[in-house]
């Protein structure tokens, strides 16, 4: 018998074979996330508990298994594809929240959806900002590995301004802590903050200590819209300026918009629901404030002044209802975009705010030159923006064109003081384009962490440091929950 297979074998004696899996359709289901490249998973792993995965661990180090964790696979990137095979560990049974009302604190196991976190918090007068935009269906514990944002960012922050501590399991199977339960920490290295980002390569969690902020007292919601792209945002710049501050401002240009009104029908007619009844097709910025009532009223007086001056149109929500009725029509925008080609480079990619309009005029240059649609949203207050390069994947010139606009949109990025990514991570998506971030001293620096932690490299091998390139590569015909 095989190295590999005695281990599968042994695993299944110690945690039974309900847990350790190896049946096809197992198999398969956890060979792919959200990139939706086909890998092949050989076992998946289910614990029932946390101390389950120091005995899958130390099997896996002993024998040199590729172990790659996945939650709900929504990662755009591949980082929770098992490229290398071996065992998937699928954490999706480990959710128990459970709110510290005094504290302001939630502990939560790895497998619990955010949207569940958010939602016991509410119930005690809290608030979780982080919000991806799949949070009805991705877990805490895959947030953590990429460091995930979401809308709330600009004004409260991303997943790691919210973690106060970790537990978890190092690749040998040993169980170790970063952090306590307190607000204040400062014991040794702050081992907490490097696992946090880094894609299940050093460890895997299991559990996180979050802190809480109290709920919003009153919310206040306000659609814009401008002449062109490059109207918008220099109207943002002006926005901060002034020191406004929005819990939320996206931004979504013109093809976003169209791609968003098609997919959202009027109720009962059949017909396009614009976002802007007579400015549709306009690029939008959709702003929401929060905070005490006396601090909502104070901007929202700020906030009209400026959309007066400023934007060629804008309306406010008149009730919570038809504020989400604009959010929803903005979570849409991403999955819409499949009306205009059947595969996407999707690039999370980050800006300073001096770059804007720089930024979008490249963006300009880009679709001309290219000849593909590149429809844009994203976080303004943080300078987060998704850039879609849509492509048709039977079509070689319109995938040679793909592959020449991304690599220009990641060197125009860095070139221009960003980031290649802000939320989305590297997996194997964005590993082409490490070292346009990083100088060989820094990736030799993460290099060393890497291989301190993980000697074997049993975790999530394949990502990161060595390059593969996703277009070159079949994505499957398959519609996931939060494709949407």
């Amino acid at each position: 018998m095989k190295p590999f297979a005695r281990a599968t074998a042994r695993l299944k004696r110690k945690l039974g074979s309900r847990i350790v899996r190896t049946d096809a359709a197992a198999r398969r289901a956890a060979s792919f996330d959200s990139s939706k490249i086909l890998f092949s998973a050989d076992a998946v792993i289910g614990p029932r508990r946390e101390a389950d995965i120091g005995v899958v661990l130390e099997l896996a180090n002993k024998f040199r298994v590729p172990v790659t964790t996945r939650g709900r696979g929504t990662t755009l990137t591949g980082a929770a594809a098992p490229v290398r095979g071996g065992w998937v560990l699928d954490t999706l049974a480990l959710n128990k929240i459970k709110i510290d009302d005094e504290a302001g604190m939630a502990h939560v196991q790895c497998g619990a959806k955010v949207a569940d976190i958010q939602r016991a918090a509410e119930a005690k007068g809290w608030f979780y900002p982080p919000d991806p935009s799949s949070k009805e269906y991705c877990t805490i514990g895959g947030n953590i590995a990429c460091n995930a944002g979401g809308m709330h960012g600009g004004k409260y922050g991303v997943t790691r301004d919210f973690v106060v501590a970790l537990r978890g399991f190092l690749p040998t199977g040993e169980a170790v802590e970063w952090g306590t339960a307190t607000k204040k920490f400062s014991a040794g290295f702050n081992m907490r903050d490097l696992w946090i980002g880094s894609e299940g390569m050093l460890g895997v969690v299991t559990g996180a200590v979050l802190k809480l902020i109290p709920q919003p007292a009153a919310r206040w919601t306000l659609l814009t819209s401008f002449r062109d792209e490059a109207a918008a945002l220099r109207a943002a710049l002006v926005l901060f300026r002034a020191r406004v501050q929005p819990a939320i401002c996206e931004f979504l240009d013109r093809e976003s918009v169209r791609c968003a009104e098609r997919a959202t029908l009027r109720p009962g007619s059949g017909q396009v629901q614009e976002i802007f009844p007579g400015q549709s097709g306009r690029p939008v910025i959709l702003l929401e404030l929060a905070g005490s009532k006396s601090e909502v009223r104070e901007q929202s007086a700020a906030l009209l002044a400026w959309a007066k001056a400023n934007a060629a149109g804008h309306r406010v929500a008149r009730t919570r209802a038809e504020a989400e009725q604009l959010w929803a029509v903005r979570r849409k925008c991403s999955g819409a975009m499949f009306a205009l080609g059947d595969a996407k480079l999707n690039e999370d990619v980050v800006l300073p705010m001096r770059s804007y309009v720089k930024f979008a005029q490249f963006l300009a240059r880009l679709k001309r030159e290219s000849g593909l649609p590149v429809p844009t949203f994203g976080h303004l207050a943080d300078g987060n923006l998704h850039v879609n390069i849509m492509y048709h994947r039977a079509d070689p010139p319109e995938t040679r064109a793909a592959e020449k606009a991304v690599k220009l949109l990641m060197a125009t990025v860095v070139a221009l003081g960003g980031a290649i990514s802000g939320e989305h991570g590297i997996g194997l998506a964005k590993t082409p384009f490490l070292r346009l971030q990083h100088s060989p001293a820094q990736v030799r620096a993460m290099r060393a962490v890497k291989q301190a932690l993980d000697p074997r490299g049993i975790l999530n091998p394949g990502k990161m440091f060595e390059v593969f390139r996703v277009w070159q590569h079949p994505r499957m015909d398959v519609h996931l929950p939060w494709d949407h």
